[in-house]
């Protein structure tokens, strides 16, 4: 296992995986090849249905094999073969908690059907009863609080649904975007999926590294990674993409830039911040909320909420300022 830990791995996922000798992956994120004709470095991306359906089950049995009891596993697919990742997970005996549809812009443009513009992201559990599910951590203000202003409402907010359209591919002109892969997961979206359903310290494994993202985000969020790449040259860059980042260093309500000896109510005034992991997580939730950060900081109401709902999803039983939340809205801002 210390092996595979925090590396990317060159080589095929179902030898790599088999050779594990027990369980090791919390979580499991899986975006394979659709079939439908991308242009990888290593994968042709056209085989017969027969043999694509084949290849499936033989991956997703070795990604069951190293998935903990407690563990969940997303798979990412199209239309094409979304039904047969359903039952090949039935036969494997997992447990289907939600079947997302990750609809999106910028979508495949057609000229004889309607053009496509989402993903199925299937969601599993090994052990229908056990697993993780941090709720804390992706929840949203609902309507009556954003619309309505209504008191019955939960003041905890409201779990997103399972259609979800807050994330946008990552196209060519995003500066997300590494030009070096055809296809790349937004990092906000592998936020969700990580933040929610494994917890820091946890192992979160990539059979189809590609891009690198999953690793990326679970590096960013304190979590330890094992990706598995067929490409040499996606690895190497995917390596380089790493070493870019700055790991999760700071726990929850540990500031950055309170001077020692002084609390961080102490220290608003003289332009105190909010440290680089509630930072990230602020911005999260102004994205799930879609609504501008200017906008949220100029409205008493929406700061409110929004310094509520951000208390909520740090989950540290620390006690945040509206005004302190404001001054970082403005930073996010610009």
């Amino acid at each position: 296992m210390s092996k595979l830990l925090n590396r990317i791995i060159c080589g095929d996922c179902i030898e790599v995986l088999s050779n594990a000798r027990e369980p090791f992956a919390d979580l499991i994120f899986a975006d394979p090849p659709f079939n439908i004709g991308y242009k990888y470095d290593k994968y042709h991306d056209k085989v017969k249905k027969k043999n694509y359906i084949a290849w499936t089950k033989d991956w997703m049995t070795a990604c069951k094999r190293v998935l903990k009891p407690h563990g969940s596993f997303y798979i990412a697919i199209g239309d094409e073969y979304a039904a047969n990742v359903k039952i090949i997970a039935d036969e494997l005996g997992l447990f289907m908690r939600n079947w997302i549809i990750w609809h999106y812009t910028f979508g495949q443009q057609t000229k004889n059907k309607f053009a496509r513009a989402h993903t199925h992201i299937f969601y599993f559990a090994n052990d229908k009863d056990d697993f993780t599910f941090n709720d804390h951590a992706v929840r949203v203000p609902s309507d009556r609080q954003l619309i309505y202003n209504d008191k019955r409402a939960n003041p905890a907010g409201k779990m997103p649904n399972d259609v979800w359209d807050e994330f946008p591919r990552v196209c060519g002109t995003f500066k997300e975007r590494r030009g070096w892969h055809p296809c790349q997961m937004p990092e906000s979206l592998l936020t969700r999926i990580i933040a929610v359903s494994s917890n820091p310290g946890d192992c979160v494994l990539d059979p189809f590294s590609g891009s690198g993202t999953t690793a990326a985000v679970a590096y960013q969020l304190g979590r330890n990674y094992v990706g598995v790449e067929i490409s040499q040259n996606y690895v190497e860059n995917t390596e380089k993409r790493l070493a870019e980042l700055t790991p999760h260093q700071n726990q929850p309500g540990q500031s950055l830039f309170a001077p020692e000896g002084q609390t961080e109510e102490t220290c608003l005034d003289f332009g105190a911040g909010l440290n680089t992991a509630e930072l990230n997580e602020l911005k999260r939730l102004v994205s799930d909320i879609k609504k501008p950060a200017k906008e949220i900081a100029a409205d008493k109401m929406l700061l409110g909420l929004l310094t509520n709902q951000f208390a909520v999803r740090m989950n540290n039983h620390k006690q945040y300022s509206k005004k302190e939340i404001a001054m970082a809205l403005e930073d996010i801002a610009d």
